[in-house]
């Protein structure tokens, strides 16, 4: 392997802090439900960023997957938008600053990019490190979100309800970096928020919200969410529009709120006893198969409705 530091490019020192300093990590691309894992990282770099370090974007990037856009002025390209991962640093409300790393995620070179973060972490003293990421998840949006974290510090990842058994995942890198920075002996954790399927293909500003809450709860961090209430507002009123014209959809997002209704019930009153088989008694719940055909007939017509097509 080459040395990894070479991948990364400083511009300058993050400022002291007191207490423990925390890194943000949040990439765009693969568990970006909804788009919220963006959302959420925009408004936190919108804080007066101050740029720390570039990774050297032709080590790790795939151009041809994700093009960079070239701007053409009458008869020439004039310009070219290439994609970036960088490290900034930025406050929250209260002027404790961190470090939040952002860009789309990496095509190549994951143990080198790793390494080359573990040299950050520990060139910067950073104690915690949190990745953001949003999936779909089996729920109706008119239920307040779940919220998963995971990682090596037991304070922070004790979920009253864990998931059970083992599961096996497609890699990310926001789960590889929290699996190799724990294995280096750092503190390593992730925030998932759970997405309804039904909205991923749409901007879903209330998973923001929901992610940065989480962020600030396991941080301690102040972090602002008030700016993406009203986007929140107009969206959920929007969902509210599309469904009142599809009962068949409807009758799914029923279903999905009968679901969630008994797992919130079966762990009031049987906290250790709410597994996936106990939530639907009778087989009142649709099989997963007719949920994902009224999912795709529900993105169909919204799509339809966005692009003005006509409705038969």
């Amino acid at each position: 392997m080459r040395d990894p530091v070479e991948l990364v490019t400083w511009h300058g020192d993050p400022a002291p802090v007191e207490g423990r300093r925390v890194l943000v990590h949040a990439f765009t691309g693969f568990l970006d439900a909804a788009g919220s894992t963006a959302m959420a990282a925009s408004l936190l770099q919108s804080r007066e960023p101050r740029l720390l370090a570039t990774f050297d974007p032709d080590e790790v990037l795939d151009y041809r997957a994700r093009r960079p856009v070239l701007t053409y002025v009458t008869d020439h390209f004039a310009a070219v938008d290439m994609p970036q991962i960088a490290l900034h640093e930025v406050s929250d409300d209260s002027g404790t600053p961190f470090l939040l790393l952002t860009g789309p995620e990496p095509d190549y070179q994951w143990q080198r990019f790793s390494a080359a973060i573990l040299d950050i972490v520990r060139r910067t003293g950073t104690e915690l490190t949190v990745g953001l990421s949003a999936i779909p998840w089996p729920a109706p949006h008119t239920r307040p979100l779940g919220v998963t974290v995971h990682g090596n510090v037991p304070s922070l990842v004790s979920n009253p309800h864990p998931m059970p058994g083992n599961i096996q995942v497609p890699g990310h890198m926001g789960g590889f970096l929290e699996l190799t920075l724990g294995q280096a002996g750092e503190q390593a954790i992730g925030i998932a928020t759970h997405v309804p399927h039904y909205l991923t293909q749409f901007e879903y500003p209330t998973a923001a919200i929901a992610t940065l809450e989480a962020l600030s709860s396991v941080t301690g961090l102040v972090l602002p969410v008030d700016s993406l209430r009203a986007p929140a507002s107009r969206a959920e009123g929007e969902i509210a529009s599309q469904l009142q014209s599809n009962e068949e959809f409807v009758t799914i997002v029923r279903a999905l709120e009968q679901q969630y209704d008994q797992m919130a019930a079966l762990r009031a009153t049987q906290p250790t006893a709410a597994t996936g088989s106990e939530l639907a008694p009778g087989g009142e719940v649709p099989s997963g198969e007719e949920i994902a055909a009224q999912v795709e007939q529900f993105l169909a017509q919204m799509h339809d409705r966005e692009s003005g097509d006509p409705q038969e």
